[in-house]
């Protein structure tokens, strides 16, 4: 463990904790079990956070602005909507099946996260959201913005039932049937 930075290791103990709570639930993971899981002492653990409620909102907001950060630098790298759409689908769906524990963690645990947090993560959220709703409003400039948005959370809901489905056929086949779907469904006039 010599010469890691706080940081890979902040990164490490948010890793452990994402499968931990993905598998046992927040409050089915003792702060002892986190640090079992990462080769310390649960108290250590206190070097990098004040407590798990802390661990889970700074795991929740990390992947929020790191989502947000990524959505909007694929969504502006491209002129072309077509390519700027297919761009936020490949960059979500690598999030997907690369990080399956976090989307788990998402879906159940958000509620535990103290309120403060949670408004910024939901606002990360939001924006992120409004990302995709820019793009498709240049595809489908006759839908009006709920609409999008309805789009945009029903293609997420496709997208984040990977933790359920991507063991059902390699990571390639499943980025492509993904791609597919994600189009499809974002596409698809009401």
């Amino acid at each position: 463990m010599a010469g890691r930075t706080a940081g890979a290791r902040r990164a490490e103990i948010l890793r452990a904790a994402a499968g931990l709570f993905a598998a046992r639930g927040f409050h089915g993971v003792s702060i002892d079990d986190l640090g079992k899981a990462v080769g310390t002492s649960g108290p250590a653990l206190y070097r990098h956070f004040p407590g798990k409620d802390a661990l889970l909102a700074a795991m929740l907001l990390e992947v929020s602005e790191r989502l947000a950060a990524d959505g909007r630098q694929r969504a502006e790298a491209c002129g072309d909507p077509h390519r700027a759409l297919d761009e936020l689908l490949r960059g979500h769906i690598r999030f997907a099946l690369t990080e399956p524990a976090l989307i788990t963690v998402h879906d159940r645990e958000l509620g535990n996260v103290a309120e403060p947090d949670r408004r910024r993560i939901r606002r990360l959220q939001r924006g992120y959201v409004e990302q995709w709703v820019g793009v498709l409003a240049r595809l489908r400039p006759d839908a009006d913005p709920p609409t999008l948005r309805a789009a945009v959370h029903a293609a997420f809901g496709l997208l984040n039932s990977t933790p359920h489905s991507a063991q059902q056929l390699d990571p390639e086949p499943m980025a492509e049937l993904l791609l597919s779907m994600g189009r499809a469904a974002l596409l698809a006039e009401s």
